[in-house]
């Protein structure tokens, strides 16, 4: 998320006229005119544009390990791309990455790379590790930045934002412990390392708190440290978001944030679904924008281009090269997947990307459905698998496996089915996940089981384990044990008896376990 801050290098010529020079806008616009045209440019010649980043990651990859083996010297053309290169998953990639882990080079993508993206969601490790090249981080990462800033001024030519600072919450970084040189951390620390020094002067807060490793003295020193400044925009996850805004209020004593920084204009957001936050925000910045940004570990996706619509703009010109695969196809092995040209309105796709860090057909996860094609905008639609990540907790369907095994087997308990799904934040009440469990056997003490659930889902992974530290994000698990048959006689209810329908583990809704609970109590 911190990729905004960098382009801000945009105008360090003019730092010095920034104490009296307070209508800047023109100027910024004058030098995102060109990034714009080139907006305008891929929206209207989608087709050549991704042609473009075809061809040159097939150049840079051809002599790499990775690309010696599919033979990339004698592809000439997506269809032989297709048949020759597998769709990869993060597992299938883990030999590779380990690889580059411990400094060897040349072995998915043609440039050195020493800087590795950490985000769970793996089913064999707490973390995976995406490797960070030069021109992803510039190329896909920083352009994003300096995209989203041309796109929001088209929208707000009056806007005096970047006369002040940018909040930001970042994650953290770490040099590797086995191999020096090599380091990894969350995407947003990758990024805000990078930045230049000057840079840096134009974000909040100081690259120490920014980079601090324990969340609640991060949110804390965040708040003190930025009531004094002139923030004009926030960057980051909602509900992380909320929580220094709620901090800064109760230190300040003030009802709302604009009473602490007036000048605030937006609020750029991204990782998490926003609309169950929307109103809260309402709450606490009245008036402000949002913008809605869709950015990963593996690179920068999408951004809202009309503030007026709820869908984002597909940015084709990254060095991504995107792939897409119907929902009713993901099943089969050798699934055939879609050019941009191909997909149609309204159809779940799963997302399928080669890119300028050495991804060649990787499955993202993600899903989306395409709201235009004129040009391409997309809205994310969720996962390929089940989970929970209202908080930014990307819980998993294995973890949630994982940890409901683990507490059976501690506690003697064994179970017929189970369903999860988010509390979301309301005013003062934390998040938190909520479990509808049907026990075959209950568990002698469910407030043991619950510590056993929590616990477990705290060693398998590892963004879930940030979340729930000190409570700051997420309270403990709430489990409702239901009478026996509950989930049978809900399918029943819904028509959907039979092997081919199951109980979805986790759910990104509370759709699901409201409606049990309600059926349970009717």
């Amino acid at each position: 998320m911190q990729s905004i801050c960098f382009f801000r290098y945009k105008i360090a010529l003019f730092e010095a006229l920034m104490n009296w020079l307070s209508p800047i806008t023109p100027l910024i616009r004058y030098f995102l005119h060109k990034p714009y045209q080139r907006i305008e440019y891929f929206m209207t010649h989608a087709d050549k544009v991704q042609e473009k980043q075809f061809v040159s990651i097939m150049q840079a990859g051809k002599n790499t390990e990775w690309g010696k083996k599919y033979d990339y010297a004698n592809i000439q053309n997506f269809e032989q791309y297709s048949k020759k290169v597998p769709i990869s998953s993060y597992e299938d990639f883990v030999p590779y990455i380990s690889r580059m882990m411990k400094g060897e080079q040349n072995i998915l993508w043609n440039t050195p790379i020493y800087w590795f993206s950490k985000s769970s969601g793996t089913t064999d490790a707490r973390s995976k590790f995406i490797p960070v090249s030069r021109e992803s981080l510039h190329t896909c990462h920083f352009r994003g930045g300096k995209d989203l800033i041309a796109l929001y001024i088209e929208s707000r030519p009056n806007t005096k934002f970047m006369v002040g600072k940018g909040l930001g919450i970042g994650g953290t970084f770490q040099e590797s412990p086995d191999t020096k040189g090599i380091f990894y951390g969350d995407v947003s620390a990758v990024i805000t390392q990078q930045l230049p020094t000057w840079a840096q002067k134009l974000r909040a807060p100081s690259l120490e708190v920014a980079m601090l490793s324990k969340w609640e003295d991060k949110i804390e020193r965040m708040a003190r440290e930025t009531i004094p400044l002139n923030i004009t925009s926030l960057l980051g996850v909602p509900t992380w978001m909320i929580v220094v805004l709620q901090r800064v209020l109760e230190i300040t004593g003030k009802k709302h944030i604009l009473e602490v920084w007036e000048n605030l204009e937006a609020f750029f957001h991204g990782a998490v679904s926003f609309q169950p936050y929307r109103h809260l925000f309402n709450q606490l910045a009245p008036g402000i924008d949002y913008m809605e940004v869709y950015n990963a570990s593996e690179g920068f996706f999408g951004l809202q281009d009309d503030l007026s619509r709820d869908d984002m703009l597909l940015m084709l010109d990254y060095g991504v090269f995107y792939e897409f695969v119907e929902m009713d196809e993901w099943d089969n092995p050798y699934p055939k997947t879609k050019t941009i040209s191909e997909v149609e309105l309204d159809t779940n796709y799963a997302m399928i990307i080669s890119t300028n860090g050495g991804l060649w057909r990787y499955k993202i996860g993600d899903t989306v459905k395409f709201t235009s094609k004129n040009p391409y905008r997309i809205k994310i639609s969720g996962r390929t698998k089940h989970f929970i990540n209202a908080f930014g907790e990307e819980l998993m369907v294995e973890n949630a496996d994982i940890a409901i095994a683990k507490a059976c087997k501690e506690t003697g308990a064994t179970i017929v089915d189970f369903t999860a799904c988010p509390i979301y934040i309301d005013g003062s009440s934390k998040g938190g996940h909520e479990w509808v469990i049907e026990f075959d056997k209950e568990p002698s003490d469910l407030e043991i089981f619950t510590n056993i659930l929590d616990k477990t889902l705290r060693e398998v992974n590892s963004d879930y384990d940030a979340k729930r530290y000190q409570d700051i994000a997420l309270q403990m698990p709430v489990i409702h044990s239901v009478e026996r048959d509950t989930f049978h006689n809900w399918l029943k209810k819904k028509g959907k008896l039979g092997g081919q329908h199951k109980v979805p583990r986790l759910a990104n809704s509370r759709e699901y376990v409201d409606d049990i609970l309600g059926f349970k109590t009717a």
